[in-house]
């Protein structure tokens, strides 16, 4: 009977939403209780009806959407893993152009919608290029950093030099600081099946108690893409490869010792960030329909960092609540003031809240954002008795 009972109350017997907050929650994550899933809810929604309520199309706001998936890529990387990145914005502007060459030389919704996996994977590849040597290598600590930041110079003194014809893929030049012309919409499908335009094409809808209101494909899709990203990020770190990455940035050197292969899995997490740059940066591309070595400055690069430092490093939700408030914030204040202001977050942040503001809000704000507000959570990490967490 007690072997019935002990497995009648197993992971059989959970329900399906049990069975997905067990792979979407852990010790790697902010936000494990139901108030916090229901508050994530409730924001996902207010972000659906803001295009629709604020009178505008959320096409500004979805540059705030794609540069979160930049956002939640350097979270993956340094956050998780303790690599300090400035290379991000190489596999974003990688991505972006490989987007460009693509989808200028096939023109076609098909052609299109490789570009976008094409674009993806140069980021990922490059990322894995680049990594390789380095981890590999024996490249470690501060050293990592430096190499990706001259890496981020290399390459936007490379791309400042091809504006003349020679420079030219197929039909695709690459322009120099000309950018590059003659991008095809985002027009994604399979010919003769389905095909949507997600650019420039504003679709007009009627609600009863809204009445016609004007919205825009591609603020959904980059809505649904980072919240994809960003769902899938909370499994993999809460998985047991999230739990080896967390141990790499805690102590490199014990980890090792205890058999885990430390350099793989930092190349591989470093892979995966890459991919997720490259993503933003084509969306970042078909958005604008338009690219330009500028994606490779240096103050570009420093912006993940900052974001990133001011949501907290260890939370893939501050990544993604800062970019969308400092670039909210930067684009509205706009020219030298932005940088400054940017400057002076940046400062504030590490000397008053070093570990970010999302993980303070946890720590002293907002305690229904603990793991410890689920007892069945401290039941599965052994803090409390099972019979309790049942009986909650």
């Amino acid at each position: 009977m007690a072997a019935e009972s002990s497995s009648a109350d197993g992971p059989t017997s959970q329900s399906p939403i049990a069975r997905l907050r067990n792979r979407l929650e852990g010790p790697n994550t902010i936000g494990n209780s139901r108030q916090f899933w229901a508050g994530l809810a409730l924001a996902v929604v207010a972000l659906i009806a803001f295009p629709i309520l604020g009178g505008g199309t959320g096409n500004q706001f979805s540059l705030f959407l794609v540069l979160g998936l930049l956002g939640l890529s350097l979270s993956l990387v340094w956050g998780y893993a303790g690599i300090l990145s400035f290379g991000q914005t190489v596999f974003f502007g990688v991505g972006a152009y490989t987007f460009g060459i693509v989808s200028i030389n096939f023109p076609t919704p098909g052609g299109i919608t490789g570009a976008v996996l094409a674009g993806t994977l140069a980021g990922a590849v490059m990322a894995a290029l680049l990594g390789y040597f380095m981890f590999y290598g024996g490249v470690r600590d501060v050293y990592v950093t430096i190499i990706t930041l001259v890496s981020t110079l290399v390459v936007l003194t490379f791309m400042a030099q091809t504006a003349g014809s020679e420079w030219t893929i197929g039909e695709a030049p690459l322009g120099g600081f000309n950018g590059m012309p003659g991008m095809p919409l985002l027009n994604l499908g399979v010919e003769g099946i389905f095909t949507f335009q997600f650019v420039f094409n504003d679709l007009e809808l009627f609600l009863p108690l809204v009445g016609p209101f004007v919205v825009d494909p591609f603020y959904y899709l980059s809505l649904g893409l980072l919240l994809v990203a960003y769902l899938g990020l909370r499994v993999l770190v809460n998985t047991d490869f999230g739990r080896v990455l967390v141990a790499i940035r805690e102590d490199e050197d014990r980890t090792q010792m205890f058999g885990y292969d430390v350099k793989r899995t930092k190349l591989v997490a470093f892979t995966l960030g890459g991919g997720l740059a490259g993503l933003s940066g084509v969306l970042y591309a078909a958005r604008n329909v338009y690219i330009d070595p500028s994606v490779f400055e240096l103050y570009f690069a420093t912006l993940p960092v900052v974001w990133i430092s001011v949501g907290g490093r260890k939370s893939l939700l501050g990544a993604v609540a800062a970019t969308i408030a400092v670039e909210y914030l930067r684009l509205n204040i706009g020219g030298e003031m932005a940088l400054v202001a940017v400057g002076a977050l940046l400062l504030v942040s590490i000397l008053v809240l070093p570990g970010g503001v999302v993980p303070w809000i946890n720590d002293r704000g907002l305690p229904w954002l603990k793991d410890e507000s689920i007892p069945w959570i401290k039941a599965k990490m052994g803090r409390v008795p099972e019979s309790e967490a049942t009986e909650s």
